[in-house]
């Protein structure tokens, strides 16, 4: 395991001393158990756009679209299939091998493609006897799977848990088994020879379920990189609500290599307004989650893309600190939440879950911030103004305002 270097916690240390009416809400921070995803991932996942309807094409115009966008320069790396690439049975020798319509070169020329475009190549399996869509899953194949997962030059395997080997673990609880399973390809994935980002799934699959949720959050940032907490998202305001209200309590489980992750952004998705899409990008940056773009990314939107390119909002997500927004203040419908960040400063958003327009505001006290003068930039609109006492804001009917505080000399 690779502890954070004392730079780093140094930060930590100096962040959470700036104000102690909210140090107590963080908790110390965490480290990566394999030394990757140290920030969290940006990129692409096809299920929440496409779910099954996949091909080869799709990726490769995907990787042209984020290069040719811009996007991959600003970290969008990752492009990762989900369910239904592969055949729906292993080969004679006891290997996954692609769908063979659908990805007729196979993975191994798909991974290449990826990396000659300086992206990262993403892969989904399920750790038990069949994934979600019925194709061979991973659980007594872990060894001969990681292998040819990096000789495919795999960079990112999203591991789902949907028909887990619950009959070989007679009297183990559902965390005990999951932690089995996981750690077996977790350590599978270190010794491969590759560096693989793992993400994986069970807390999502007791979502809800208060004791089983506690439980298996309590080991998985020892053997994973990120970890799905919610239900599956969908382009829906009331998914992208839901997935935000799991996820937000969660902060003191993240840390630098291991993140709370309430699943892929819908932004340039037709279910979600312009004004909510940036919301939930907003939101998501905020509490520190993978920024996996699902939608046709050939076809972004100017909108769309300039919201996925807001550089002042990415890092905020990007943080080095790695600690995830707390909830500070909850009153009609408008949520605070506030972040500590690596240089000093504090992200702080206020939410307006409700259906009218809301006036909000908070003391820098109850920020945990010290008297003093404070820059605030509207990292939306990039105005500047400056406070000495409160922040406030007025926030459109499903929206934000994300500031970001600066102390002045």
């Amino acid at each position: 395991m690779r502890q954070l270097p004392v730079k780093v916690m140094g930060l930590v240390f100096s962040i959470l001393m700036t104000g102690t009416a909210v140090a107590s809400q963080y908790q110390p921070i965490g480290h990566s158990y394999n030394g990757l995803a140290l920030v969290p991932p940006m990129g692409f996942n096809d299920w929440a756009h496409y779910q099954c309807h996949i091909n080869q094409r799709l990726f490769v115009r995907t990787a042209d679209a984020l290069v040719r966008t811009g996007l991959a320069k600003l970290g969008y790396r990752y492009v990762n299939l989900d369910d239904c690439w592969m055949a729906m049975h292993r080969n004679a020798t006891g290997h996954l091998v692609a769908n063979p319509k659908r990805f007729p070169r196979g993975m191994k020329w798909l991974g290449a493609y990826l990396h000659a475009k300086g992206l990262k190549f993403g892969i989904y399996e399920d750790a038990g006897y069949r994934t979600c869509q019925r194709g061979p899953g991973m659980y007594g194949h872990v060894q001969e799977d990681v292998r040819t997962f990096a000789s495919w030059g795999v960079d990112y395997l999203k591991l789902d848990y949907c028909d887990p080997p619950d009959n070989r673990f007679p009297g183990k609880d559902f965390s005990q088994v999951a932690h089995r399973v996981y750690a077996e390809v977790s350590r599978s994935l270190r010794h491969s020879g590759r560096a693989i980002v793992f993400s994986c799934s069970p807390p999502a699959y007791v979502f809800g379920k208060s004791k089983s949720f506690a439980e298996v959050l309590s080991w998985i940032g020892s053997v994973c990189n990120l970890w799905r907490t919610d239900d599956d998202i969908y382009d829906a305001w009331k998914s992208v609500l839901s997935n935000y209200a799991g996820n937000v309590g969660l902060a003191r489980y993240a840390h630098p290599g291991g993140w709370n992750d309430p699943d892929m952004l819908e932004v340039g998705n037709p279910g979600l307004t312009l004004r909510e899409q940036r919301t939930q990008f907003s939101l998501w940056a905020e509490m520190a989650a993978p920024l996996l773009i699902s939608t046709d990314v050939a076809r972004l939107s100017h909108a769309a893309l300039a919201i996925l390119s807001n550089t002042a909002v990415i890092a905020v997500d990007q943080d080095p600190l790695g600690i995830q927004a707390t909830r500070i203040k909850e009153e009609a419908g408008v949520d605070i939440l506030s972040r500590p960040l690596a240089n000093g400063d504090r992200a702080v958003v206020f939410f307006n879950k409700s259906t009218q327009r809301s006036h909000a505001s908070v003391s820098l006290a109850r920020l945990g911030l010290r008297p003093g003068r404070y820059r605030l930039e509207n990292l939306w609109t990039r105005k500047i103004r400056w406070t000495r006492e409160r922040v406030t804001a007025l926030i459109p009917p499903h929206g934000v305002v994300m500031y970001r505080l600066h102390a002045m000399p």
